[in-house]
């Protein structure tokens, strides 16, 4: 017999989490056919706690557990060959006076694989009884150890199951922390910087003739970074705000009405031109989420536009399950390399827009959480100096009516 470390092999098998779990499908699927394989009565798969043999599966006895003193499994974790076989316990001296032998069980034949996992540690066994005496051949004999595997197979992806279950509690606890902190300073910065800036436009007004031009470019740098960092801040409030804004909080709403007051806020130049979609329809959809993605889409199409007349073009299509939406500018485009990291949290794709502004790099990762929390996906296609097209999707609830316009054939999003 092999020596075992069980202080180590105990704490092996509590990591799996299954000594005292109701049967499953799974396992019970593997004693029936061990039951069968072997032509014995009797099929368990075993798992040795403290002191019980816990049967994780028991085909053909009706209890679910016994005294590990008296287990037969006890012996086969100890062996150091692939199976444990003791073809007549009553002849065995081990097992002769055995309850299990004697009693009403009448467990004569045994045959037993242990359940080894990738740490080495045998946590118990798959194994078969019979009443009476017997052999098993090389193909059953394979076939258990095949099995044997199968189930430690189910063992290690129990065991990932729940390491990812707790590696996800501690990331959402981390998440919930870092959302936290990031408002409390966010809002805590936000009184300082608006005195700055109020600040710096009283020195310019009171102090204007006393001072030269680079001092007063000094005033206006000041004030340019002060509104960064405001626009920086609300960026990332924003951005662990949208957690809250999910497809069950909807609102029946028409598109154009929408868009329109989007394009009103967003104040660009009178030479920009925004298409809106041909068919007004109203939809019922989270109307703040869906806001919040055309703000960042259409103010980065008017930011990035390099052209003497920027056109933006918004499109709309619906299936079944699925609102569609698409958005197209003549921009600057974005570079082939950078297209897989553009909705990463704090990637900039270009190192100032059209005023001389930098970027934070936090509006499309809000774009993506959005359109997630809405139950769609968001892609982007884009040739260099030409121009962007970004299509997204929000899942459907509510059948939406033609308000206005022509009903366009077949529209596709995808061209």
């Amino acid at each position: 017999m092999l020596q075992i470390d069980e202080q180590k092999r105990q704490k092996a098998v509590n990591s799996y989490k299954l000594v005292g779990t109701l049967p499953e499908k799974s396992y019970d699927n593997i004693t029936q056919i061990a039951s069968y394989i072997c032509g014995t009565p009797i099929a368990l798969i075993t798992m040795l706690d403290y002191n019980r043999n816990f049967l994780k599966s028991h085909y053909g006895v009706p209890f679910n557990e016994s005294p590990r003193e008296i287990s037969f499994c006890t012996h086969a974790i100890q062996t150091k060959d692939p199976i444990f076989i003791i073809p007549d316990a009553r002849l065995d001296d081990r097992f002769k006076d055995n309850p299990l032998v004697t009693g009403d069980m009448k467990a004569i034949f045994y045959a037993g694989v242990p359940l080894v996992d990738r740490g080495g540690h045998a946590l118990g066994t798959l194994c078969v009884f019979d009443h009476e005496p017997r052999e098993l051949n090389e193909e059953q004999i394979n076939t258990m150890i095949a099995l044997a595997s199968q189930v430690v197979s189910l063992f290690e992806l129990r065991r990932q199951n729940i390491e990812n279950k707790n590696l996800q509690k501690n990331l959402l606890k981390k998440n919930s922390l870092l959302k936290e902190f990031a408002g409390v300073v966010s809002h805590d910065m936000k009184m300082p910087l608006a005195n700055i800036i109020t600040t710096t436009d009283l020195l310019k007004t009171k102090y204007k003739e006393l001072l030269d031009e680079k001092g007063l470019d000094y005033l206006n740098y000041l004030k340019s970074s002060s509104f960064s960092l405001s626009e920086y801040i609300n960026g990332i409030l924003q951005h662990y705000e949208s957690d809250n804004l999910t497809i069950d909080q909807r609102e029946s709403f028409d598109i154009h009405d929408l868009l329109e007051q989007i394009e009103d806020m967003l104040n660009h130049d009178y030479k920009t031109v925004i298409i809106l979609p041909e068919a007004n329809r109203i939809i019922n959809c989270n109307r703040a989420a869906l806001h919040q993605i055309f703000i960042n889409l259409l103010g980065n199409s008017i930011k990035y536009n390099d052209k003497e007349e920027p056109v933006i073009t918004v499109d709309f299509k619906e299936d079944e399950s699925f609102y569609h939406f698409k958005v197209m500018d003549n921009g600057i485009g974005i570079p082939e390399e950078k297209i897989e990291e553009i909705f990463n949290l704090f990637s900039i794709v270009a190192s100032k827009d059209k005023n001389g502004n930098r970027g934070n790099g936090i509006g499309l990762s809000t774009v993506k959480k959005l359109v997630a929390n809405l139950g769609g996906k968001i892609s982007v296609t884009s040739t260099l100096g030409e121009g962007s097209t970004f299509r997204f999707s929000a899942r459907k609830e509510n059948i939406p009516t033609l308000i206005s316009g022509p009903e366009k054939e077949n529209s596709d999003l995808t061209e």
